[in-house]
């Protein structure tokens, strides 16, 4: 998936464990690690809103855009 989800790299920075996000983004922790982990299809921008406003960060320190090389994708 050319999406890459950098919630942990965000998680690290305000030393925050994924409960503790979970709690306070109002999602179940295996929700948040489904997305963590960029197996989601997809995200509702009140989910990312949300997280952007608990982690103190836009949307773009979540998620960024990786090319697929040319072989494999």
């Amino acid at each position: 998936m050319p999406i890459a989800v950098d919630i942990d790299v965000m998680l690290a920075k305000r030393k925050m464990s994924v409960g503790e996000l979970a709690d306070r983004v109002g999602i179940t922790p295996a929700n948040l690690a489904v997305l963590k982990n960029g197996r989601a299809k997809a995200v509702r921008f009140t989910t990312l809103a949300a997280l952007c406003e608990v982690l103190k960060c836009q949307p773009g320190d979540l998620l960024r855009w990786e090319a697929e090389d040319a072989a494999g994708g």
